[in-house]
């Protein structure tokens, strides 16, 4: 099943178990009397699908770490699909430091690659936004708000210390998270000596 798929029916059912959409097969919700108390269930709009490789570009992110961090490794481009570069921004971050989504949608993974915990979140905007080392409070299928917490910071990653990798994707692409987050100016810190 593709994520897109997985996406929508974990929507649906959103909806069904929230009286707004009633699952295939399942009777329509009753239509309450006259002078009933009714409570609405909200859920986060869907867009519909997008081309391959579109999204908004007006959708603003926020830092997924607070206070909003130093950036330590910014995004490099790979040359090809599967060749070297750096596929996101390391941020500085403390262990156990909560790690924030940086806009409302679905988590669509939770899980370890590589040993070190990892989420994805999919946005209405067409893009999907990867943290880690995570240790998740999220499981897959919670429909987050923008500043939900998914987890804390928890282990090592490649930038040798406590760090948090943030990663944007379109599709199978990555593109330079930077380009996402609030105003300002990218401050990278120096990795010490010998490095």
């Amino acid at each position: 099943m593709s994520r897109q798929t997985a996406l929508r029916l974990a929507l649906l059912a959103l909806g069904a178990v929230g009286g707004l959409v009633p699952w295939p097969g399942a009777a329509a919700p009753a239509i309450p009397s006259a002078g009933a108390r009714t409570v609405t269930a909200t859920t986060p709009p869907v867009a519909p699908p997008r081309a391959p490789g579109a999204f908004d570009r007006g959708r603003v992110w926020d830092w997924p770490l607070d206070p909003r961090p130093a950036v330590t490794s910014a995004f490099v481009p790979p040359r090809s699909t599967y060749g070297a570069g750096h596929r996101g921004l390391d941020l500085a971050a403390a262990q156990g430091q909560g790690v924030l989504a940086v806009d409302a949608g679905v988590v669509s993974h939770v899980g370890v690659i590589a040993g070190r915990g990892t989420v994805s979140v999919t946005h209405s905007s067409g893009l999907r936004s990867t943290y880690e080392p995570v240790a998740a409070s999220v499981g897959s299928g919670t429909v987050v708000a923008q500043g939900d917490v998914l987890g804390r910071v928890a282990g090592r990653t490649h930038c040798g210390g406590a760090c948090l990798h943030l990663g944007a994707l379109v599709g199978p692409a990555y593109v330079d998270p930077r380009q996402l987050l609030g105003a300002g100016p990218v401050i990278l810190l120096p990795l010490g000596p010998g490095r």
